[in-house]
């Protein structure tokens, strides 16, 4: 019997695993990989509110990146210029192993290569069968946090809701070009439906991708369009190839009941127009490790309604209308003379402050109790 059973090893099934793993819970994490430097979907843009907030691995972050470059169908750009350093790509596989070593030295359980099959709720417990080196087996723990991705089975085996709306993305990872640091966003309907086609160069590699919704284009079959459409990249040796479903449906709402919750892709908590949810994975798995210890050590339900997609659901009201705005937009002709328009000075500011602000995610908490706060004295919400 474990006090917290993770279902999934990425950025927030990690960091809920350390934090809840430094109070003294018995925790156990699980992953359908067997390392996690395998199969890696993200690119792994970390925006600055998150390396100065959290501790990451500084030395697995690549050069910063002040400039952001905006492309039209008929390639006029615009550039963005940041006063300060604002993003960095991060080594993903090397991230996720030095965060899983933090979770082996706060006394989680790690247990990979691991299919789960179902999950079982009861008044007392939830019992997860699982799948692992040919065999089945029983896990069980008085609380399941679900970090299993966009298409979550532990939210589906909970009752929880369900992302419905997804982009699909591709991306090839080649040696960069030159050594000046850049996030070049292509907003092109013929190649990228409903979101943009990207190079982000960190001056070391280059990330090179498109996404889309997957019923309006061929992911693979547009990557190479767009790579031959880049003289500097066409021809470059292939390092790694990523891909992966992006949840733009915001936040969801019912994302925790008695049984478990929900933190990263698995809650939504990604950003319906820029599809960044790096900074949102550290910060909900932050507030949840504050929820799952007070509702195990108390036993009090009303915790787990602190746990509500509804309390951050208003900050992406902007940007979910302007997904609906991107999606709306399918004609090149249409989106150059968006991408005219957005060089007015106006629109040109709320651009940058879309990229360059440093609000994201909600900045909220669990209330003070009597004779005690239900924050953790890690960075959190």
């Amino acid at each position: 019997m474990y006090d917290v059973l993770i279902a999934g090893a990425g950025l927030a099934g990690l960091q809920a695993a350390h934090l809840l793993g430094t109070r003294g819970l018995r925790v156990a994490l699980i992953d359908r990989k067997a390392s996690l430097a395998d199969g890696i979907h993200t690119t792994g843009i970390f925006v600055r509110k998150t390396w100065e907030d959290f501790a990451l691995p500084v030395e697995q972050l690549g050069r910063p990146i002040r400039d952001v470059v905006l492309y039209s169908p008929a390639r006029r750009a615009m550039r963005l210029t940041a006063g300060r350093d604002e993003f960095r790509v991060g080594r993903m596989g090397w991230i996720y192993l030095a965060m899983l070593e933090q979770c082996s030295r706060a006394g989680v359980v790690w247990i990979p290569g691991t299919r789960i099959l179902g999950t079982k709720p009861s008044s007392t417990s939830t019992s997860v069968t699982i799948e692992r080196d040919g065999r089945r087996e029983e896990i069980a723990a008085r609380y399941v946090i679900g970090a299993d991705g966009p298409r979550s089975l532990i939210a589906r085996d909970l009752g929880l809701d369900r992302n419905r709306e997804f982009l699909v993305g591709v991306e090839d990872i080649v040696a960069a070009h030159d050594d000046t640091p850049a996030l070049h966003c292509y907003l092109d309907p013929r190649l990228a439906p409903g979101y943009i086609a990207w190079v982000v160069n960190d001056g070391v590699e280059a990330h090179i991708g498109v996404a889309g919704y997957r019923h309006l284009f061929d992911p693979a079959s547009s990557l190479t369009t767009f790579r031959a459409s880049l003289p500097q990249y066409k021809d470059s040796r292939l390092i790694e190839r990523r891909g992966g479903l992006i949840p733009v449906n915001g936040i969801l709402g019912r994302i925790a009941n008695r049984n478990g919750l929900l933190v990263g892709d698995a809650a939504g908590a990604v950003s319906p127009l820029t599809a960044g949810g790096l900074d949102a994975a550290m910060r909900l798995s932050s507030f949840a490790a504050d929820v799952v210890a007070e509702y195990l050590d108390l036993g009090h339900e009303r915790v787990l309604r602190e746990y509500d997609g509804s309390r951050f659901r208003a900050r992406f009201v902007t940007r979910r209308f302007m997904r609906r705005a991107i999606r709306v937009a399918s004609h090149p002709l249409a989106m150059e003379l968006g991408c005219a328009l957005l060089r007015t000075p106006p629109l040109r500011a709320l651009v940058s402050h879309i990229f360059f602000a440093r609000g994201s995610f909600p900045d909220v908490g669990l209330p003070l109790t009597a004779n005690r706060s239900l924050s953790s004295a890690l960075p959190r919400l």
